[in-house]
């Protein structure tokens, strides 16, 4: 024990006034908390302990930490500590330093039954269809005003869009048209080498490009390419609050920031899909002529036979369809992100799976109505 130090007084059983004195440095030794636990132990009826600093000439550290395992030690035997008698320093760091050592008190939370987690979900769809329905709302009326000539937005941001979204991007659309031609021809082949029809080759590579498989692949490509390139700058734009500058100047975010890049999408994406079928009738012409050994010509004609208008009429609306989702679905997730990098980041991934998933159940629902239409 070091009664220099510590002093114990119980002038009253249930209270032990705890008075502290001398130097109460690291340097120079601190007592143990047992010192005091011991006293718990014989004066088991004890409920509050109080303190008395008066004699203290120096303090650091050490003391704040022989305080802290008091307090919990306290805390424990259901014991209240009175810190009135300490410093005000000492109490702002023991407050300081309970705070970090407090215990992360993590709540079970209680498991949804079936019909619970049913209902969230649905409450879920609905909201989502209503902000999609809103959002499409505003873009329709921003298209209104500007074939009244009342939208605001700059023809140079237009024209650079337009070119992000066709010029810049027909190495890439080249490249994968070429490949998904020369995919369809070796596929026909597998199958029709069978009955020595090769040359039939020519209207699966044609028919599949033009009618679905161009605009598909380009969409595909879009959605990557350009969807989450439009979120991601509407995201940085909302995170750095431009977009809330706009609406303060008096400029609708929608006619100047979301118009002309679906504009830009949906004159661009059919001018690409016919670039795609082209490149894709030239890549199965290429394996069919040079390593299945058909006839240029006959594949020529073959083609030209197959590949009727209609076809190319389905493809152009396909690409149609394609480019309002992609550009809708990214301008929405740009404009709907959070103020954060990673929110950035979560509306891209976000645009890109949407809006792929946006094709594939319109080529499938296309698909349906031009099997029913005969077409």
């Amino acid at each position: 024990m070091s009664p220099e130090k510590l002093t114990f007084d119980y002038s009253n059983p249930k209270i032990l006034h705890l008075k502290l004195s001398g130097d109460w440095q690291i340097s120079v030794g601190l007592p143990a908390v047992d010192e005091v636990t011991s006293q718990f132990a014989l004066h088991r009826d004890t409920k509050q302990v109080t303190f008395d600093f008066s004699e203290v000439s120096k303090w650091d550290s050490g003391l704040v930490s022989f305080l802290l395992d008091l307090v919990n030690e306290c805390e424990r035997r259901d014991i209240s500590v009175v810190r009135e008698g300490l410093p005000e320093g000492v109490q702002k760091l023991l407050t300081l330093s309970l705070k970090m050592r407090e215990k992360v008190v993590v709540h079970q939370e209680t498991k949804e039954s079936f019909l619970e987690s049913i209902g969230t979900k649905a409450l879920e769809v609905i909201k989502s269809i209503r902000l999609w329905l809103d959002f499409l709302g505003e873009v329709a009326l921003s298209f209104g005003r500007l074939f009244m000539g009342k939208s605001c937005f700059r023809r140079d941001d237009f024209v650079s869009t337009v070119q992000k979204c066709g010029a810049d991007a027909l190495g890439l659309v080249s490249l994968i048209s070429i490949l998904v031609g020369t995919i369809l021809a070796f596929i026909g082949a597998i199958q029709l080498k069978l009955f020595g029809a090769q040359i039939y080759i020519a209207d699966i590579v044609g028919i599949a490009m033009v009618r679905v498989m161009g605009a598909v692949m380009t969409a595909v490509l879009m959605s990557g390419r350009t969807g989450a390139s439009f979120a991601a700058e509407l995201g940085i734009m909302q995170t750095n609050e431009e977009i809330d500058a706009l609406k303060t100047l008096g400029v609708n975010p929608i006619d100047f920031l979301v118009l002309p890049r679906v504009l830009a999408l949906v004159i661009m994406l059919p001018l690409l899909t016919l670039y795609a079928d082209l490149m894709g009738i030239v890549g199965g012409f290429v394996i069919s002529t040079g390593v299945l050994g058909l006839n240029p010509v006959e594949y020529l004609n073959h083609t030209q036979a197959a590949v009727k208008l209609s076809n190319v009429w389905v493809g152009l609306i396909h690409s149609f369809v394609f480019g309002v989702i992609i550009a809708i679905v990214g301008c929405l997730r740009g404009i709907q992100c959070q103020r954060s990098a990673r929110a950035v980041g979560e509306a891209t991934t976000s645009a890109v799976v949407t809006a792929i998933t946006g094709v594939v159940i319109a080529t499938a629902i296309i698909t349906f109505v031009c099997q029913v239409l005969g077409i």
